[in-house]
């Protein structure tokens, strides 16, 4: 479970990190679609048990969750610095042109994006897991 969590992890922040700083914040969702069902299926590939590879799976997804938090807020701030001019009182109706008002919304933001990614990575990594029990997890034996 730590591997493919530690590798998932890896993909997850960088592509999060690209995504989220390169394009908007909120375009780092997209990211644990693919990468959580990779995270539960290389915990299958990894571990060849059959009878905990969907709950693993859910473990190993979640420790690249936790990197895309991370990256989360790391790409909120750079995609903030890059656009200092960009308003959020338009988008919400909200009175608050501020600096201050701005880099609260970057970061909470990040953070909602980031815990939006934890929670779908951690479901699509059990998924995952479950994929790799339907297909080559059959001939797998269960380890003792």
């Amino acid at each position: 479970m730590l591997k493919a969590g530690l590798i998932s992890a890896a993909v997850m922040f960088v592509l999060v990190l690209v995504f989220g700083a390169g394009v908007r914040p909120v375009c780092g969702l997209c990211v644990p679609i693919l990468v959580g069902l990779l995270a539960g299926y290389l915990t299958g590939v990894f571990e060849k048990n059959p009878q905990t590879v969907v709950g693993r799976g859910a473990g190993a997804a979640a420790i690249a969750g936790v990197a895309a938090v991370v990256a989360s807020l790391l790409a909120s701030v750079i995609f903030g610095a890059l656009h200092p001019g960009m308003r959020y009182s338009g988008y919400f109706g909200l009175r608050g042109d501020t600096p201050g008002f701005f880099w609260a919304m970057q970061l909470c933001i990040g953070c909602l994006v980031g815990l939006v990614n934890l929670a779908l990575a951690a479901g699509l990594g059990a998924l995952g897991g479950a994929i790799w029990k339907g297909t080559a997890g059959k001939t797998a034996t269960p380890a003792a």
